[in-house]
């Protein structure tokens, strides 16, 4: 062996060398031969075709959508789409799995029964099976339009949906946008000031309940000042069904339960085990200082639970954001089904469409793990 190969070092880098070298080779023949097999059965390559109209509707879109629109817009209404019922999903799962795992390890035997149920039972049945449950089992047994069940005369729930108040925004919302970012920042300020008072003088103060009220107070005041600058339409019932106000529809309610109530059980499960970290010491330690139990939870147990269970529900956050897209089994129009489905069936272009979808997943994906990592890492005790 020659001499400089005795260094470890430098063998350390040689091999890193020679498999960096060795992937390349890979995709470059991945590539050409890619490129080879496309040009020898004559298959149309390019991304010309996101300019060309679409020629079909979509049936739920959160910005304007025509069958004149182009496959550029199909693919912007169907990511939209999926980052809603993402948001929302996470949103959903995170409350429930909160609950859940709580109650998980709760003395109540019958609270702690209904939660290990809960865990048991959604966990091990597929999240596929979940959605098309609640879409053909759950949701089509509702009753229909005519029959509506009626909150208030201004939230109707029927098969063909949720139908609620739609809210429109008019010259001078943007006050209350602003009063609303106000109230945010103050909040985050007294956070912090609170924080530094109770280090200093052992007191606290309701930083819940003060953020709260200026949360509600201080976009009331800017919507009265700025003349009262929103109104709502309402839904009303034309014919078979109801026209005006925002609508769910059936799909997208079947999803997000669906990934909502599936996703929820890994959550919980992660905050159970969070819950079972934290020291027995620290527990005694807070009912020596005369906490209530739900007090030890809130200030001393849950906060360093959850530090605990961050790169797990993490992960889970990740699944469901990959798990929306088995809404190509009801329909729902997220960005596999109207893009990935409808789109590469019009143009064939299967490379480009799969490239894209498989992209924007991975760039999705990416980026929710960058943020939910600088948080657990703001998270982290910090160890003096």
């Amino acid at each position: 062996m020659p001499a400089f190969l005795r260094d470890e070092k430098i063998r350390g880098i040689l091999y890193q060398i020679i498999a960096i070298v060795g992937f390349v080779a890979f995709l470059f023949y991945i590539a050409q031969n890619t490129a080879h097999n496309i040009e020898q059965r004559g298959i149309k390559t390019g991304f010309d075709f996101l300019h060309a109209t679409a020629g079909f509707d979509i049936t739920e879109s959160p910005i304007p959508f025509t069958p004149q629109s182009t496959h550029l817009r199909v693919f912007e209404v169907g990511l939209l789409n999926t980052l809603i019922v993402s948001f929302w999903g996470i949103v959903f799962s995170s409350l429930i799995g909160l609950v859940i795992g709580v109650w998980r390890l709760s003395p109540n035997w019958l609270i702690n029964r209904i939660a290990a149920a809960y865990i048991e039972t959604f966990r091990n049945i597929p999240v596929l099976l979940q959605i098309l449950f609640w879409y053909n089992v759950v949701l089509a047994t509702l009753p229909s339009a005519r029959h509506s069940i009626n909150l208030f005369d201004t939230i109707f729930i029927n098969n063909r949906g949720f139908f609620m108040p739609k809210l429109i925004l008019h010259d001078g919302s943007w006050m209350i946008g602003a009063a609303i970012l106000a109230a945010i920042a103050a909040i985050v300020w007294i956070r912090h000031w609170a924080r530094k008072r109770q280090e200093r003088t052992g007191e606290q103060f309701p930083v819940f309940l003060t953020g709260l009220a200026l949360l509600v107070l201080l976009p009331l005041l800017a919507y009265l000042l700025a003349g009262r600058p929103i109104t709502a339409v309402y839904p009303e019932l034309h014919g078979f069904n109801f026209r005006g106000g925002k609508t769910f529809t059936p799909e997208f309610l079947a999803l997000l339960f669906a990934l909502s109530i599936y996703t929820a059980t890994f959550i919980a499960e992660a905050i159970r085990s969070g819950i079972e970290a934290v020291p027995k010491g620290q527990k005694e330690a807070a009912t020596s200082l005369g906490l209530s139990p739900l007090q030890q939870l809130r200030f001393v147990v849950l906060p360093q639970a959850v530090r605990i269970a961050i790169p797990s529900i993490i992960n889970q956050y990740l699944n469901l954001i990959k798990n929306s897209s088995l809404a190509a089994a009801i329909g729902y129009p997220e960005l596999v089904t109207i893009f990935a489905g409808t789109s590469l069936n019009q143009t064939g272009q299967a490379l480009e469409i799969l490239l894209i979808t498989m992209l924007t997943y991975l760039l999705i994906s990416l980026i929710v793990s960058l943020i939910l990592n600088w948080f657990n890492a703001k998270m982290k005790i910090k160890e003096r």
